[in-house]
């Protein structure tokens, strides 16, 4: 299976700026790529796009060929830059996990989340915390695909890395097609099998 953008470009209006232009490219399951480029170049837009959370106003986004699904479970998990984009305000963790599919606890500890914080509502959370609720949630869907934008940016080095080792150790098992949108070039050069740079697609 593989996830592929057709010649997609994106503007919210007609006489609005392009947002993305004239993009070529494909993830296969079980693999992993990497889409670098600078603030402001349209990669939170793309990610959307990928997820179909957005439409292209030109081009397509095609799962083996045919448009992605407009109803039932997304076959693309998105995790947003900021995460409480993603999460019910008035939900309680607990829910907003059972609600993305189910709560593993194995997943939970090597995340290192806290059974007490399934408790608690996402504002009693910091933005941290809250991203590993979301890693979670993602992870726990049965999607074939993940698109992370930015997910680890917020967080230290060390973080990162425990977030990025679970990520993609669950890929791996489960036979998952990874896009990591970043602007850090050298974090997607470690992550990835191949990276593109946005500008040169």
């Amino acid at each position: 299976m593989q996830l592929e953008a057709k010649n997609i470009s994106f503007r919210y209006g007609r006489r609005q700026p392009w947002i993305v232009q004239h993009l070529d490219f494909r993830v296969e399951q079980g693999t992993c790529i990497g889409l670098s480029a600078p603030s402001g170049a349209g990669k939170s837009t793309l990610a959307m796009l990928l997820a179909g959370c957005l439409a292209p106003t030109e081009g397509r986004i095609l799962l083996d060929g045919k448009p992605l699904p407009k109803k039932g479970v997304c076959p693309v998990q998105l995790i947003y830059q900021h995460p409480e984009q993603a999460v019910n305000p008035r939900w309680r963790l607990r829910r907003v996990l059972e609600e993305g599919g189910g709560i593993s606890e194995g997943l939970l500890a090597g995340l290192g989340i806290e059974q007490e914080w399934l408790e608690r509502f996402p504002r009693e959370l910091s933005g941290g915390e809250l991203q590993r609720f979301c890693v979670a949630r993602a992870l726990m869907s049965s999607a074939p695909f993940l698109v992370c934008d930015e997910m680890s940016a917020m967080l230290d080095v060390i973080t990162q890395a425990q977030i990025w080792n679970v990520v993609c150790g669950e890929a791996a098992r489960r036979n998952m097609g990874i896009v990591v949108i970043t602007h850090n070039h050298h974090l997607a050069c470690r992550l990835c099998s191949r990276v593109y740079d946005l500008h040169e697609l």
